[in-house]
């Protein structure tokens, strides 16, 4: 029998994949295939993005290793942007490009924390950050997020969590799985509660662009005296410019914790895509437009489904934000892996269970509604509305 690294063989496969195979099963006889499954961008990228991905994927110059931390222009353009979004003088030195925001938490995790050491999360959790740490021998400990708030952690909670041995503390805002937007005083009363701790804060931010209010900062902590010895944020290029298969996420943290992730990447990857970074480098100003009236789109496929579940009494919206919606199932004695598993190949509705994302969320799904425009969404109406599972 082969030997295997049992911290990874214990992993349980991919979800995504395995809910697209039911998927397959759909005989599309309830009309064609609402896939609220994985959270890619529902619409293309701009024609100058396509355009300058092209022009620089044909360049000579991008065919050989790049700088380890990122490009210059691409760090210098996003740490521009990250400054005026926040109100802070974040520099390129405080930006280091990766491949795809599951790579900077990589990245992050083992810069700040090594096997034995914990990592604080939240319950639910977005799994792939819940795996890394498992596979890297880190252990994780739960907060849980209750429904009836909305999803939002409890700062005492947090607290009382903090004991010695936890080396950080990881969100995501808004949130995956529940789309649950942390208010800004919400994340200063956390971030104040870490700092106290002497706990790093590793914010994922990946859905940022999708807030209602662009000229509002998610959160004040960028300007806040200390940040970079306590704060580390994340960020996806892939949902805000629809490039999701180039893999392009970021770290903004303090200048120390950028040197410990250039020695990690140089051993990972050794630089992130360098003709994606070039084609984002220029995306960044000249698309804020487009990205504005993506960001007003995906608020109207929120307000769509809003208005669908509004007239479902017994599905329970309990958390809709920026790609994501939780919804509780009316089956509460049977777990949403056999519900989803149902409605994909029953009702053709493709969504994940609220199982994968931590114990004691059987009775959630999760409905990436970004996938879909708002006439595709208000099919939901009719095919939940007459979903019944197998035996009741």
């Amino acid at each position: 029998m082969p030997h295997f690294n049992p911290l990874v063989e214990k992993l349980s496969p991919p979800p995504v994949p395995s809910v697209l195979a039911w998927a397959k099963s759909y005989d599309g006889s309830r009309g064609p295939l609402i896939d609220l499954s994985q959270a890619v961008p529902g619409y293309p990228a701009h024609p100058d993005m396509l355009a300058w991905l092209g022009e620089a994927a044909a360049s000579t110059a991008y065919t050989g290793y790049g700088a380890i931390e990122g490009e210059a222009e691409l760090r210098e353009a996003y740490a521009a942007h990250v400054a005026g979004l926040y109100g802070a003088a974040v520099t390129a030195d405080n930006i280091h490009i990766t491949s795809g925001c599951n790579q900077a938490f990589i990245c992050t995790a083992m810069a700040i924390a090594g096997a034995g050491d914990t990592i604080l999360m939240t319950n639910p959790y977005y799994f792939n950050q819940e795996t890394t740490l498992s596979m890297l021998g880190i252990n994780v400990e739960l907060v849980p997020c209750d429904a009836g708030a909305g999803f939002l952690p409890e700062v005492d909670a947090i607290a009382a969590a903090l004991h010695p041995g936890i080396r950080a503390l990881a969100l995501v805002s808004p949130n995956n799985p529940t789309g649950a937007v942390y208010p800004p005083e919400l994340l200063a009363r956390i971030y104040e509660a870490c700092r106290a701790k002497g706990v790093w804060l590793i914010l994922d931010e990946t859905y940022r662009d999708f807030l209602p209010d662009a000229s509002a900062a998610p959160h004040g902590l960028l300007a806040t005296e200390g940040w970079q010895d306590s704060f580390i944020g994340l960020y996806s290029f892939s949902k805000s410019f629809c490039i999701p298969g180039h893999r392009l996420g970021a770290i903004t943290a303090g200048p120390a914790v950028i040197e410990q992730v250039t020695k990690i990447m140089d051993n990972l990857q050794i630089c992130a895509p360098r003709s994606a970074q070039a084609a984002v480098a220029k995306a960044i100003p000249a698309l804020a437009d487009w990205r504005q009236t993506n960001r007003a789109e995906i608020a109207a496929r929120a307000d769509a489904l809003r208005d669908v579940m509004s007239r479902l009494p017994k599905w329970k919206l309990q958390a809709v934000g920026a790609y994501f919606a939780y919804v509780r199932h009316p089956y509460p004695d049977i777990d949403s892996q056999f519900i989803a598993e149902k409605l994909a190949k029953l009702a053709g509705v493709v969504c994940l269970p609220g199982d994968y994302f931590g114990e004691g969320q059987e009775n959630y799904l999760r409905f990436a509604f970004a996938n879909a425009d708002a006439e595709t969404i208000r099919k939901l109406e009719e095919r939940l509305a007459n979903f019944t599972p197998p035996g009741l």
